[in-house]
């Protein structure tokens, strides 16, 4: 039997198979042993193709080289098959069929945080793109999304009646994975982590249950799944809030990179008593000569700061009502005071000023599709003139490095503060989050990627905060670096709870 001969694609639905129809008794040991297994025979995978009604693609078929690819191209990922389900049953289906045969499971959604997974060997890939559906509610301002929508499907869906989520700044991350590891979004520093506004999860536990967790029922799932990762249950969809507001004050600047120690000195300083409602990243950029970029961007080093400065929506009726809205003189003038210090600094390109909120995940200028890329981030405590002058000595104007992207983001304000009732991740650590990083297109450029990337950590280890930041961490990690002690003794509970036979494969286990 042929087990796949496509790929799946974004728009397939399910065949209406029920769950009656697909009867599995299990019966899970609580600790089994995994050892390194001789590859299953493809017809015990025809078995599992035929009790699905997902895409099961083994080393065999002829698109095997594409269903097993990350968004990040430098992993490269050889699981010993590839499931793509299309509902919650056919992740529980492949979670028993994973027990029965010894092997892990790995879910994926983009597969952006793939390098620390490291060999899969042994393992199955769940990737959970099939899991569609966007549901949104404008009377209880929430939406409800499958574990395979992105984060710039539900952008555009909820910019229609007005609404806003706390998104990232990349359109193509997945909604599941970026709310499991916190969540920074351009309003993180009034609104706190996006994981912290979370209502509901629904998710497949590792030995086979389909649960719903909610502060009101299986707290300890609904506790991990919101920061600690997805190392307790595969996760087919999630309900969080969203809100009324259109449009912010954002865009960014852009200056010479010669200048690099007086603006990252300057831009500092500006950030001690920056006002909540403001969240800006400081960024090196080595642009490479690439013929789709904008001949004034092409080979340039630069130095840029973009940012949002949230503003007050106007009050024109319904805030949900699928209308325009201008915003006005008086709504724009605190922001725009706000940025006077930067704007003094004389860029020569500005183009902060009113956008609509759903256009923001255009500000980074992140990859928009799959790249081969290394990096890795932390969390800094302070950046004092001795962390500046260590970050740029390794990274500046004057420094031979392979790091195409150095990222400065202020964090601090809301994400300082606890959220009440918050998850795994309730807060963050530091008033800086740094990320670095360049392409890797070849073996040879990664390892060259990792040693720079490790010395600019290295150098910033004295500024260090007490825990990392999940999302940005794409190397392997002690859990230790990630969570507190008594949150990580939580997380680990959850996960003899959730996970009792350890079937679940993260990018950052607990161990």
């Amino acid at each position: 039997m042929r087990l796949s001969s496509r790929l799946l694609r974004r728009d397939q639905a399910p065949s209406g198979r029920t769950s009656s129809e697909k009867k599995v008794t299990m019966s899970i040991a609580e600790s089994p042993v995994f050892t390194t297994l001789v590859p299953l025979h493809p017809a015990a995978y025809a078995e599992l193709a035929a009790r699905i009604d997902g895409v099961v693609t083994t080393p065999s078929d002829a698109d095997w080289n594409t269903a097993r690819l990350a968004w990040n191209l430098s992993a490269d990922q050889r699981p010993d098959a590839v499931v793509a389900p299309l509902h919650a049953e056919d992740v529980r289906t492949t979670l028993l069929f994973a027990h029965d045969h010894q092997l892990r499971v790995v879910p994926q959604g983009t597969g952006h945080l793939a390098s620390p997974l490291g060999d899969l060997a042994g393992s199955i890939l769940l990737r959970t793109g099939g899991l569609l559906g966007i549901d949104i509610d404008t009377k209880e301002l929430t939406v409800r999304v499958g574990a395979g929508v992105l984060w710039g499907d539900v952008t555009a869906a909820l910019a229609e009646r007005g609404l806003m989520a706390l998104a990232g700044s990349s359109p193509d991350v997945g909604v599941v994975g970026y709310l499991l590891g916190g969540g920074i979004s351009w309003f993180a520093r009034s609104m706190g982590l996006a994981t912290s506004h979370v209502t509901a999860i629904e998710a497949v536990s590792g030995d086979g249950r389909l649960l719903r967790a909610t502060a009101e029922e299986e707290g300890e799932l609904f506790y991990a799944l919101r920061g600690g990762g997805g190392n307790y249950a595969v996760v087919t969809s999630i309900t969080f809030r969203v809100f009324a507001v259109r449009d912010a004050y954002a865009g960014m600047m852009m200056f010479p990179m010669e200048r690099a120690d007086e603006l990252l000195s300057a831009w500092e300083r500006w950030t001690r008593e920056l006002d909540e409602s403001a969240m800006t990243c400081f960024r090196l950029m080595r642009v490479p000569d690439l013929p789709e970029l904008p001949e004034f961007l092409r080979g340039q080093n630069l130095v840029i700061i973009d940012g949002v400065v949230a503003i007050e929506q106007a009050e024109d009726g319904d805030p949900t009502a699928p209308t325009g809205r201008t915003a006005d003189a008086g709504r724009t003038a605190d922001a725009e005071a706000l940025l006077a210090p930067l704007r003094a600094l004389g860029p020569f390109l500005d183009t902060f000023g009113v956008m609509p909120v759903s256009r923001l995940g255009e500000l980074h200028m992140d990859p928009p599709g799959p790249v081969p890329g290394t990096g890795d981030g932390v969390n800094l405590d302070e950046l004092p003139r001795a962390a500046i002058d260590a970050l740029l000595g390794l990274t500046g104007p004057d420094a031979q490095t392979p790091l195409m992207v150095v990222d400065i983001r202020h964090i601090g304000g809301q994400l300082a503060v606890a959220a009440p009732d918050g998850g795994a991740v309730n807060r963050l650590h530091g008033r800086f989050l740094l990320f670095t990083g360049g392409m890797s297109p070849s073996p040879a450029d990664a390892a060259v990627l990792h040693a720079a990337v490790a010395q600019v950590l290295e150098a910033l280890a004295p500024w260090r905060a007490a825990a990392d930041y999940l999302n940005f961490r794409e190397v392997a990690t002690p859990a230790e670096r990630l969570y507190p002690v008594d949150t990580l003794a939580r997380l680990r509970a959850a996960k003899r709870r959730y996970d009792p036979s350890g079937r679940i494969r993260s990018a950052h286990p607990l161990r």
